[in-house]
């Protein structure tokens, strides 16, 4: 078995308002699906939205769980002006700058940004970290 993450969901207020940001605020192509969930299939994993309560429903915890800054996601580019092209883009969209770019003391270019119902989400550009498709390791 080849280990990976092959879907993140976030459990989110509104799927269709949460769709339109991650649409128009990051670009990602979604997917067509019914209307109470959407996905989006990425470059090596697919983001799924689903409402906040059916999603702690299904997984069996409480609503209150697993909002804010328990984690981040990363949506790493090609450039540091991409960094600021997503970033301003996002912002148009809806999200709360919570850091703006920068260059980073391990050599990288980053910001922050909370979405619509509150992830946390960095933009970066890692100099040392290729991006795009990358071929498969050797199956062994």
């Amino acid at each position: 078995m080849k280990p990976h993450i092959s879907m993140v969901t976030l459990g989110v207020k509104d799927v269709a308002t949460a769709a339109a940001f991650y649409r128009e605020g990051l670009g990602f192509p979604q997917l067509e699906s019914p209307p109470e969930v959407a996905f989006f299939k990425l470059t090596g994993t697919w983001l799924g939205l689903y409402s906040r309560e059916a999603l702690a429903q299904e997984g069996g915890v409480d609503t209150a769980v697993g909002a804010g800054a328990a984690f981040s996601l990363a949506h790493n580019v090609a450039s540091q002006s991409d960094v600021e092209t997503v970033m301003a883009q996002a912002q148009a969209a809806g999200a709360r700058i919570t850091q703006a770019a920068r260059v980073m003391a391990w050599g990288g270019y980053c910001g922050y940004f909370v979405d619509l119902d509150g992830h946390l989400w960095e933009v970066a550009y890692n100099p040392f970290l290729a991006v795009g498709p990358q071929p498969e390791a050797p199956v062994e």
